[in-house]
């Protein structure tokens, strides 16, 4: 039976309304396809079954960038919809077409998910070595912007986990289909999409303990400088003390002070000052206090 591969880059092309009364999709799947943001997913209508996937791809800003791509599989039909351009997808879908043979549904199906869950592998890798230049950077300098870059990648681990988790239901319903548009010859082929959705996901898992570990780094480190710059405070204060004691007494207009009428009073007040203050620092080296 031939099998024809209708691929869509546009989801408001009327070539989709056509397709769909030519193949009696279902108005809720035609509607899906042209709204965003839809998670991951399979269902089964009749004689076609309806796949949802969302490529990623990382921004000009660093943030993780969803897209979706929507497919239909029936008997003697693939339809393929991209909702957003995705250069990984994109570049997915033209090698396959570039094969130039005739695909059967359930095999391309394969194909083009098991290329979209490889295309996280390169993600994975990135946000690895980010998470090593965060580790090594709240040591080395932790300042807010390397706080913010936490978060950035805290954020965009998140949004991946919750892709791969939809990602690996999909992945396992097909992997247990029932339906004839699913060969049993399949079968471990959807599985292996399977082990390699929950290996990334066991990836992000770690990654995001890892990113968790070096926040606190961050927020220890911060705290341990500024305990510091209050020891250094409290260590100038302190030694500041004895002379601003001295300088109070003598501020005070009261008669009877020694070296009151003295004309070298001011210059023993000042000696007077300075041995305690050096008393006081010789006391606060003993305590180990720097």
């Amino acid at each position: 039976m031939t099998s024809e591969w209708h691929l869509l880059r546009d989801p408001q092309d009327p070539e989709l309304d056509r397709l769909g009364e030519r193949y009696h999709l279902h108005p809720l799947h035609i509607e899906d396809c042209r709204h965003r943001n839809q998670s991951a997913k399979v269902e089964e209508d009749g004689g076609y079954l309806f796949v949802v996937l969302k490529p990623v791809h990382i921004d000009a800003e660093g943030l993780l960038e969803v897209s979706d791509l929507d497919i239909f599989i029936g008997k003697d039909f693939t339809i393929t919809v991209e909702e957003q351009h995705c250069p990984g997808v994109r570049k997915l879908l033209d090698q396959l077409r570039a094969l130039n043979r005739e695909w059967k549904p359930d095999e391309l199906l394969y194909r083009i998910a098991d290329g979209v869950v490889d295309s996280y592998l390169p993600l994975l890798d990135r946000f690895d070595e980010r998470v090593d230049e965060l580790q090594d950077a709240v040591l080395e300098r932790p300042e807010p912007a390397v706080l913010s870059q936490i978060f950035d990648l805290k954020r965009n681990l998140i949004l991946l986990r919750r892709v791969l988790v939809n990602t690996r239901d999909v992945a396992g319903h097909l992997q247990r289909s029932e339906s004839p548009l699913i060969g049993r010859g399949m079968w471990p082929f959807l599985r292996d999409v399977y082990d390699h959705v929950a290996r990334n996901l066991d990836t992000v898992d770690m990654l995001r303990d890892l990113l968790a570990g070096a926040l606190d780094v961050y927020l220890s480190s911060v705290a341990n400088r500024t305990n510091q710059v209050m020891k250094v405070l409290t260590v100038l204060s302190t030694i500041a003390l004895p002379a601003l004691i001295i300088s109070g007494i003598y501020g005070m207009n009261v008669k009877g002070l020694p070296w009151m009428e003295s004309p070298h009073g001011a210059i023993g007040v000042v000696v007077v000052a300075a041995l305690c203050t050096l008393a006081l620092l010789g006391l606060l080296k003993r305590y180990g206090w720097f």
